[in-house]
């Protein structure tokens, strides 16, 4: 990265919202490994649950990427989480899920849904944060094993189709409530969506077709599971 190619980036407003991301991304990385290590316990089968205790321990790794792309700014890693425990928090104690199922689910869908929302706030952000942030929210071939363990339930049993059809519903719901307080609460993070003076930014009409995009992803998810949005 170079000021001359990107010379924004020693911007206050700028730096604290790329921190505000690495923070957000670096919580939901330790939020991340919590589900996931349970999601471990309540495999059915032991390949499920090796598959499961290797994508937590990934977590971790990820946790560090953050860590370490934030001492490069200057910044710690546990001040720049701690804004985001609250939000996180409050979102994990409103999905949590009853069963297997409805984990891989909840994996998929609602943590894909802020998955792209944050890749959406990256576009903003210097070129060395942008490719760590898509490094950390790379998909590493989770949504293959979720879809063909979902399919296959529903296969098995179709009445099961109806109760993780609404459990997506709400998973989006929640996702979507969380990403706007997020950006509400947060000025900096605003402020990398809208732009500045010097930097550019989404105005109203763009804001829209960002939510849209979303929503769209959230539908062909659902769709590859063979559920209706």
């Amino acid at each position: 990265m170079s000021e001359a190619a990107e010379p924004w980036v020693s911007e206050p407003e700028y730096r604290q919202g790329a921190i505000d991301l690495l923070g957000i991304l670096a919580y939901g990385a330790l939020a991340a490994f919590d589900r996931q290590a349970e999601d471990a316990r309540r495999a059915p089968t032991l390949a499920d649950k090796v598959y499961m205790a290797s994508l937590a321990a990934l977590q971790i790794d990820h946790f560090n990427t953050m860590r370490a792309r934030l001492a490069e700014l200057d910044a710690d890693v546990m001040a720049a989480m701690k804004p985001f425990h609250a939000p996180f928090n409050e979102f994990h104690a409103h999905t949590r899920p009853k069963d297997w199922l409805e984990g891989l689910v909840l994996a998929y869908v609602g943590n894909g849904f802020a998955a792209d929302f944050y890749r959406e706030v990256a576009a903003f952000v210097d070129t060395e944060t942008r490719a760590l942030v898509h490094q950390v929210l790379a998909d590493e071939g989770h949504a293959d094993f979720v879809v063909e363990r979902v399919r296959a339930a529903i296969a098995a049993d179709p009445r099961v189709s109806g109760r993780l059809a609404l459990w997506g519903r709400r998973l989006v719901g929640e996702a979507l409530s969380q990403a706007q307080r997020v950006a509400a609460n947060r000025d900096a993070l605003t402020h990398l969506l809208t732009g500045t003076v010097d930097r550019p930014g989404m105005d109203l009409a763009a804001m829209s077709r960002m939510f849209s995009r979303l929503i769209e992803n959230h539908t062909r998810r659902m769709a590859k599971l063979g559920l209706q949005a």
